[in-house]
């Protein structure tokens, strides 16, 4: 137990020892790094302190040949001084300070004073700087002014040059040009008169304005012939060729209102003139950009007249083609009101049923009116042919539409006289097929036929006969009528299949029987069968007479039923 409490003793002297030696290590770092910063600081006061102005005020004395120029190097000379006798001094005091906290180990106080050192020399190095930056700008301004001068000059004859060699193309704003080139001319004068006295600030501004007018120039120059061309022939003589097709069309009656041509034209001839008038004092703002929005205006007018030209051709085919439809069609509906009353009669129509014909005519008048308004604007100009054919296109549409309602109406209307002639066809038919199985049935003379038969036969009879008293009502129903064909011509069919079922089975039970009388003397169960098979025959069983006559057969001819198919074949 006392070794672990010495061991644990131990442990914590060595952790508090390990904490000192710490605490220590990190003030230790603490202090060596605010030292560096006392360095630095040390270090930018005395850059402030030998900055080159005295050096560069000295280059300025040679150059200080007016008064203005004087006074500036006087207060640069003044600006120094303060900042050299008084401003850094206090620096350099305060940095004496910083130390003394160091060494006093009041960290706190050095802390608050080391921001305000650091405020002091970030002040005066910038005032020392742009104190520098001015009087260097000073001493630099004549070759640095010199080499801009002569830029500038070389671009000042190339521009002159350009101009000479075209000086045609700029018309009468020649002379406007030339007396801006005596302007530059001038202010190179004026740069030399201000560098001979070093009057590096009015410089300053001259070199600017040269700059300026030298740029402007350019455009002048670039823009200037096109400027011209488009003002004084391209517009003119465009605005000529709009007018002389304007008053054509015109006399030919199109209807151009829309288009407003004289105001436009009044408009453009009067802002080609202030265009003008801004050209002659070489104001250049927008004056390409309003020619050409003018130009291109004016370029649409032609489109404008060769669609109207279009227009009133396409419009004229269109009109054509609408007024014959328009006219068969009023026809077609006119006739067929004049006819509702017989067709109503004649088949049994309700008001719902002719319904279709009143749309029709509602919608062809609508049209009409319609028509007639468009064409009754154009004729008075209220309208454009482009528009116009717009609208006629729209019209013939919808009149194509109407046709083609009305073709459903008729084509129903048709259906039905088409249905009662059909009707009467298949009456014709139907009772011929009728006549047929009469006949046939006479033609083979069966011992009995059914009472079924008869039942049949009467069916179809009066099936035909609801035929014809229905095609013989005013007005048929043609529902009615189709139900009844229908439905005589399924009875009739069934009666007639019927008759050939009857006689072929009747056909091939006797020849059955008649084949069969050969083998009677052979087996008495045969002869017994085949008179079954008679007494069957002859009370009308045909079918079941068949059936036990081939099964009798069959005991001693297996290939009774192809026999009898093949006689049966050949009686036909």
């Amino acid at each position: 137990m006392d070794n672990l409490s010495l061991i644990i003793a131990s442990y914590i002297i060595i952790a508090i020892v390990l904490m000192f030696v710490t605490l220590g290590f990190i003030k230790k770092k603490r202090v060596n790094k605010f030292k560096e910063e006392l360095e630095y600081l040390d270090k930018e006061k005395n850059e402030i302190e030998s900055a080159p102005v005295i050096s560069e005020l000295a280059k300025l004395e040679t150059i200080a040949k007016n008064d203005r120029m004087e006074e500036k190097y006087r207060a640069w000379f003044d600006s120094f001084d303060h900042i050299k006798n008084e401003i850094i001094p206090k620096i350099n005091d305060m940095i004496i300070d910083l130390d003394i906290y160091l060494d006093k180990k009041q960290f706190k106080d050095y802390v608050i004073h080391v921001a305000k050192t650091e405020l002091a020399i970030y002040k005066a190095r910038t005032a020392t700087d742009n104190l520098l930056d001015e009087i260097k700008e000073i001493n630099l301004s004549e070759e640095k002014y010199r080499k801009i001068i002569i830029k500038l000059k070389a671009r000042y004859r190339e521009l002159q040059s350009i101009f000479e060699n075209k000086k045609s193309d700029y018309e009468d704003i020649a002379n406007v040009i030339e007396l801006q080139f005596e302007n530059i001319e001038k202010r190179f004068q004026d740069f030399e008169d201000c560098m001979e006295v070093n009057d590096y600030q009015e410089v300053f501004h001259i070199v600017k304005g040269i700059d300026i007018m030298i740029d402007h120039m350019g455009i002048v120059i670039e823009e200037v012939p096109d400027l011209v061309l488009l003002a004084n022939k391209l517009i003119p003589k465009k605005i000529e060729q709009i007018t002389e097709i304007y008053e054509d069309m015109k006399a030919k009656k199109f209807p151009l209102k829309h288009l407003k041509i004289e105001y436009n034209v009044e408009e453009s001839l009067k802002n080609v003139n202030q265009i003008i008038d801004r050209i002659k004092v070489l104001n250049l703002e927008n004056c390409m950009f309003e020619l050409k929005t003018m130009l291109e205006y004016l370029d649409s007018l032609f489109n404008e007249f060769e669609l109207e030209k279009k227009s009133k051709r396409e419009y004229e085919e269109t009109k054509e083609i609408f007024d014959k439809k328009l006219e068969k069609l009023s026809h077609v509906v006119k006739d067929i009101y004049l006819q509702l009353d017989d067709i109503k009669n004649m088949y049994d129509l309700t008001d719902n049923d002719v319904k279709i014909i009143d749309e029709v005519n509602t919608k062809l008048n609508e049209l009409v009116d319609k028509y007639k308004i468009t064409t009754k604007s154009l004729s008075r100009k209220k309208i454009p042919y482009s528009e116009a054919f717009s609208l006629i296109g729209e019209y013939l549409n919808t009149l194509k539409a109407i046709e083609s309602e009305l073709d459903v109406a008729l084509k129903n209307l048709g259906n039905m006289y088409e249905d009662e002639v059909r009707a009467r066809e298949q009456l014709d038919e139907i009772q011929e097929l009728l006549k047929q199985s009469k006949a046939k049935i006479r033609s083979y003379k069966l011992p009995i036929i059914s009472n079924n038969y008869f039942v049949e036969l009467q069916e179809a009879n009066e099936a035909i006969l609801e035929i014809i008293k229905e095609l013989e009502k005013k007005p048929i129903a043609i529902k009615i009528l189709n139900t009844r064909v229908d439905t005589a011509r399924d009875l009739v069919l069934k009666l007639f299949n019927t008759t050939n079922d009857m006689i072929k089975t009747a056909k091939l039970a006797e020849y059955s029987i008649v084949y069969g009388n050969r083998y009677r003397s052979q087996d008495i169960n045969i002869n017994s069968g085949l008179n079954q098979a008679q007494v069957l025959f002859y009370k009308g069983n045909y079918k079941r007479a068949l059936d036990v006559t081939i099964s009798t057969i069959e005991r001693v001819d297996k290939d009774i039923r192809e026999k009898v198919s093949e006689l049966y074949e050949k009686s036909n």
